[in-house]
């Protein structure tokens, strides 16, 4: 049953403590498998990388078959619907205006000692890119990786994905294509981190990597962390609904079950003023799970899951919500820009009755990539910083080394580091 809370109840504070807390993660240890793994695609390279292709994919390769060829790739392009073609295409160009809105701009000063002050940003040059296969197969989780990327500068990026017994997600490679990755390799899991962070004789080291996974694949992303930048270690999915007496049940219902049937702990919260959403919803959802083809997943997933907690006020939703900090929160409000300002821990946040989450997922033009497991308390959605470094920039002259030389010195004798002051000294003598 999904955890039904009220915040008036005597016992509140302790079963909204437990909600808190429960492990939705896979309990399954798989760091030493991972790290097994990764050891031999850093020892063996591409022979590793086919070997375990082979025994956990059931896919046979060779050094010349882990990459796609051009005409693979646009051959699976061509076999998509129009409609899903118009439709990535449409998702490319919204998600690039709105990240190149993003992109920061370098600025350079002088101050009143005439010291120059400054940043400058420059793109990670290569890029990788994971993307699951088999049946979480997201052509639209290609286009959130690497069109950040892109804008950002990134001079190369590689994707890889699994082709479990050779089945080739054609809309994979067609948004693979729209956005402009032509270096495509058929491997997936924990040997294609290794690959992608410690380079093969095929496949050549990136420098960050981005994308979603299993738990395999969260883990080795983890450990090879160091070694390339990631982007973060991404939980099952969830939902967080604030709801007053103007929202739709059967819309809120429709939302809660759009995270729920990604399975794997996938999360569903409605928070709601009014009791009497809160009841109407709960069985709006019994309605609608029978109707989805997922039904057993999303089913499941909001019975173990799923919780509808009442409240007094918006202002103490918005109180739960930033402890919840949930990676999707909707306000399924009349005037949600009204309780905006008060929502400070969300990967990402959907304005009013009109905002399903699945609009984020696919076409409004904003990441989908956020922040999962609480972390929307110091960590942000992908975006085109995430594929860009700031360098700080610092020139004097001789006045102006002069005005702040005896204060280095200084603090340069206080550390006992003689050498550091030293450096500063001697460009004083004439």
């Amino acid at each position: 049953m999904p955890v039904r809370l009220d915040s008036r109840d005597s016992t509140f504070a302790r079963d909204f403590e437990t909600l808190l807390g429960s492990k939705r993660e896979a309990s399954e240890e798989v760091g030493a498998i991972v790290a097994g793994i990764l050891g031999d695609v850093r020892k063996r390279g591409d022979a590793a990388v086919i070997d375990y292709t082979e025994r956990f994919d059931g896919l046979t390769l060779t050094p010349r078959t882990l990459r796609f060829t051009a005409d693979e790739i646009a051959a699976a392009a061509a076999r998509i619907a129009p409609d899903v073609r118009a439709a990535l295409h449409l998702a490319h160009d919204r998600i690039r205006a709105h990240h190149e809105k993003q992109k920061p701009l370098d600025h350079i000063y002088r101050d009143r000692l005439g010291v120059t002050l400054g940043t400058v940003w420059t793109p990670v040059e290569a890029v990788g890119v994971y993307v699951p296969g088999g049946l979480a197969a997201y052509p639209s989780s290609v286009l959130m990786n690497a069109v950040p990327a892109r804008v950002a500068g990134a001079t190369r990026i590689a994707m890889t994905v699994p082709t479990p017994r050779g089945e080739v997600n054609d809309a994979v490679l067609a948004a693979a294509e729209i956005a402009g990755i032509t270096e495509i390799y058929r491997v997936g899991g924990a040997q294609a981190i290794g690959a992608l962070a410690y380079g093969t004789a095929t496949i050549a080291p990136v420098s960050k990597i981005t994308g979603p996974g299993n738990a395999f694949v969260a883990a080795a992303k983890r450990q090879v962390f160091g070694v390339v930048g990631i982007d973060m270690i991404a939980g099952p999915s969830e939902v967080l609904v604030i709801a007053d007496a103007s929202a739709n049940p059967a819309w809120i219902a429709a939302d809660l079950l759009a995270q729920a049937e990604h399975g794997m702990g996938a999360q569903s919260i409605l928070v709601t003023t009014d009791a009497a959403i809160a009841d109407a919803t709960g069985k709006e959802v019994l309605r609608q799970v029978a109707l989805l083809p997922r039904a057993r997943i999303a089913g499941d997933g909001w019975e173990e899951f799923g919780a509808v907690i009442t409240v007094a006020s918006l202002d103490e939703a918005a109180d739960l919500a930033n402890r919840i900090a949930s990676e999707h929160v909707e306000l399924a409000l009349d005037n949600p820009l009204a309780l905006l300002p008060k929502i400070r821990n969300a990967g990402a946040i959907f304005l009013g009755h009109h905002t399903p989450e699945a609009i984020g997922d696919y076409v409004g033009g904003s990441n989908h990539v956020l922040p999962t497991a609480r972390s929307a308390r110091f960590a942000s959605g992908l975006g085109v910083l995430d594929f860009m470094k700031r360098t700080s920039v610092l020139g004097c002259d001789p006045s102006s080394l002069a005005a702040l030389a005896p204060a280095a010195i200084a603090l340069a004798d206080a550390e006992g580091l003689d050498a550091h002051g030293r450096s500063v000294s001697i460009r004083l003598n004439r």
